[in-house]
């Protein structure tokens, strides 16, 4: 069937007469030149309109990294895009490890702990210090708070080993200590300026602050983990940096416990800044963000308090930490300790560990034993160090955790 050609266009009707003479009019159309250039500013001002947009709305900021003489690029998302942290493992599995990608290193020397600043000065200048840091990679700071030595420092040398430029150390031990490190130990020169301790005392919690102070001068340290001479690490480092810096929350042990070692501890002369509904016990030995640290050291409204009426039966480090986050960021707190103890033997102190108390299948019940949650799902990851190990102990810990806590991975 044929198609039917076009119809010729229609022709215009023939203008009527005016019968009132008047100059002809002559509209003028515009010239092809004229039409292209026009076209052609709307479409670059299309692109222009698109380019700006997209760039003030970008996903994605170009990091450039310079580190001895090194350069690397990569991409990061802007915050508002950024996925949640990854689920913990699932019981009966192995603890979380972090990627295998290879991450650039700032390898620039730790600022000088040798600074002279008296605790006024040291804590005002660490309440300044900024909360992220974005373009630098985040390092962990190790904070112990010893008597004299690092006495398993063997273990931890094992632990940190590959590890350069993710991870801090700062030692607080008895001014009376004069003891060094070797030049190749990573504890060498770590010391910072300390100040007499007695245990359960208030001034425990100055030391702690001291500690927390000195690790926020560093910028890249984004979370804190305070330690003992005693404490062991239950994995490798990679687990635990991933671990930590993959959590939605902090880790500061509180809770309400009635009787005498408890609510006991309260004194009225605390209110009506802190009142007995508000009190709370828990462990001295956190795990915490760098936001959390930053109030800590900035508080000047709780811990005044403790130094005035906590004393005698009151052991402020069992209770400031977890009165005042229950109190101010119970919401960002996952109640709960990173540092396994056993109190189960009953007394003032928890259990020691000697050599005969260290074999394989006890430190496997230490690191999967147990349950909690984490990110908001069930793990059997739930403790990452723990304590009380004696020096008597060294030599098992050395030769089991190579094997066993994969400190080569």
């Amino acid at each position: 069937m044929k198609k039917s050609p076009p119809s010729p266009p229609s022709t215009l009707p023939v203008a009527m007469t005016n019968p009132f003479p008047t100059a002809a009019k002559h509209p003028t159309s515009p010239s092809p030149l004229a039409n292209i250039l026009g076209h052609l500013f709307l479409i670059v001002s299309a692109l222009t309109f698109g380019i700006i947009f997209c760039f003030h709305n970008r996903s994605f900021s170009f990091i450039l990294q310079v580190t001895h003489s090194q350069f690397s690029i990569f991409t990061a998302q802007s915050p508002l895009q950024q996925s949640q942290p990854p689920p913990p493992p699932p019981e009966s599995s192995p603890p979380p490890s972090p990627g295998t990608e290879k991450v650039d290193v700032d390898l620039q020397e730790p600022p000088d702990l040798a600074h002279g600043m008296s605790d006024e000065e040291l804590l005002l200048k660490a309440s300044m210090a900024p909360k992220i840091q974005e373009l630098r990679v985040p390092k962990i700071a190790f904070m112990f708070l010893t008597r004299g030595p690092v006495v398993l420092a063997p273990l931890w040398e094992l632990f940190f080993k590959g590890s350069r430029g993710i991870y801090s150390i700062y030692v607080h031990s008895d001014p009376s200590f004069n003891g060094s490190e070797p030049e190749d130990s990573v504890f060498h020169r770590r010391r910072i300026a300390s100040k007499e301790v007695e245990w359960g005392n208030v001034d425990m919690i100055e030391a702690e602050r001291r500690l927390l102070a000195n690790a926020l001068l560093d910028f890249s340290n984004q979370y804190f983990v305070l330690l003992s001479e005693s404490c062991i690490p239950l994995y490798n480092f990679s687990t635990i940096y991933s671990y930590l810096l993959n959590s939605s929350h902090s880790f500061v042990e509180a809770y309400d416990l009635e009787g005498p070692v408890g609510r006991g501890r309260y004194s009225h002369r605390m209110g009506p800044t802190i009142t007995l509904g508000n009190w709370r016990k828990g462990s001295q030995w956190f795990q915490m963000d760098r936001n959390l640290a930053l109030e800590v050291v900035s508080d000047k409204t709780y811990f005044p308090i403790f130094q005035y009426h906590c004393s005698g039966s009151c052991y402020a480090d069992e209770h400031y930490l977890p009165t005042f986050v229950s109190m101010k960021f119970g919401e960002r707190n996952a109640n709960r300790t990173l540092t396994w103890v056993d109190w189960t033997r009953g007394g003032p102190h928890p259990s020691k560990f000697i050599r005969p108390d260290v074999t394989i299948e006890f430190l496997e019940r230490l690191r999967s034993g147990s349950s909690c949650e984490y990110n908001g799902s069930k793990t059997n990851v739930c403790f990452l160090f723990a304590r009380k190990f004696t020096l008597n102990a060294l030599d098992r810990l050395l030769r089991f955790a190579p094997m066993l806590m994969h400190f080569n991975n």
